[in-house]
């Protein structure tokens, strides 16, 4: 018996895969290695390069592994991206996801855990977001996310599937032993930009929007820790093996921190004092995104562990050490 880990060697998926890997679980990644990379794969896990819409090779994985879960990380994440090329969103996040689902019943595979997102929101008309708040997203990547999310419950009701939607709002830092962290050809997420600024690795910051309706006119997220959010994926997989309801949940930590916040937590934690550029807003964010966190702690008994931005950029700089290190030894 194994779980089936796509996006394994991402961000989120490989902390995740960590996380079962530290419990004893056997662990199947699968991966293209378009965004990811083959060393963040933690090494009890078995990292298998190709795509989750290739129905003969998920197949085959099924039956040689006996798969029982899957944890579908695999997707497209960058909202400015989905804006200019919303076709390959849909490609990525959706229609390929319908390919996995179709293999994974054939095989008789019915519990899976989905790596989904606050932006299914859009612009809540609510400072803290609940779960049964409306979904109206605004751009081509929560879309293409929030269709996954349908799929899942129709073939819920048709087929017996049991699943858990985790929406996850700002992943940010690294696992607390320095084992992984988030490493991206273009990093985009805005406490990993940060770091990078404060660590040279990049010549400052770009803050996107200063006129939004907030306390200090940027925008406001939900920053959470990425073990915690590994930790919620192992919690999600013991409530469906128990025999749990299906569940749909935020992901957060239900207070938000400002961009120009994040930024001065950055600097005072690093002792570094890099520019910052101020620009006009960009297409398809939000000007606020926290969600409310009270139900995915009663449903699934999740006690995060890490609920603190200075900690979250402390780890988040102690892995830009590392990949500098790295580095240096590569070259």
């Amino acid at each position: 018996m194994a779980v089936l880990v796509t996006g394994g060697a991402g961000y989120i998926g490989s902390h995740t895969a960590l996380a079962l890997c530290d419990r004893g679980e056997k662990v199947v990644v699968l991966d293209d290695l378009s965004s990811g990379f083959d060393w963040a794969v933690p090494p009890a896990a078995e990292l298998v390069v190709g795509d989750v819409s290739d129905q003969a090779l998920v197949s085959q994985l099924i039956v040689e592994h006996g798969i029982t879960e899957i944890v579908h990380f695999a997707a497209r994440i960058l909202v400015q991206e989905s804006v200019g090329d919303p076709l390959r969103y849909y490609l990525g996040n959706t229609v390929k996801t319908r390919a996995l689902l179709e293999t994974a019943l054939a095989h008789g595979v019915t519990r899976l855990i989905f790596s989904s997102t606050a932006a299914v929101y859009g612009e809540a008309q609510v400072e803290i977001i609940p779960e049964d708040q409306p979904t109206a997203p605004i751009n081509p990547y929560g879309r293409s996310k929030l269709m996954s999310e349908w799929m899942l419950a129709d073939v819920a009701r048709a087929h017996g599937l049991a699943y858990v939607v985790l929406r996850y709002f700002n992943v940010a830092g690294a696992d607390p032993a320095g084992r992984a962290g988030e490493t991206r050809r273009v990093a985009t997420h805005l406490v990993k930009v940060a770091s990078e600024a404060a660590s040279g690795v990049r010549p400052g910051v770009e803050i996107f929007g200063t006129d939004y309706p907030t306390r200090d006119g940027s925008c406001i997220r939900d920053y959470v820790h990425v073990s915690d959010l590994a930790s919620a994926h192992v919690a999600a997989l013991d409530h469906l093996r128990a025999g749990g309801a299906n569940l749909t949940l935020n992901c957060g930590y239900g207070r938000g921190f400002s961009v120009k916040e994040v930024v001065d937590v950055v600097k005072r934690v690093s002792g570094v004092d890099f520019p910052v550029k101020l620009s006009g807003r960009r297409a398809g964010d939000p000007a606020c995104l926290v969600g409310a966190a009270d139900r995915i702690r009663t449903e699934l008994g999740w006690t995060p562990q890490l609920d603190d931005l200075e900690t979250i950029v402390r780890h988040a700089l102690g892995w830009e050490e590392r990949l500098a290190s790295r580095n240096a030894r590569v070259k």
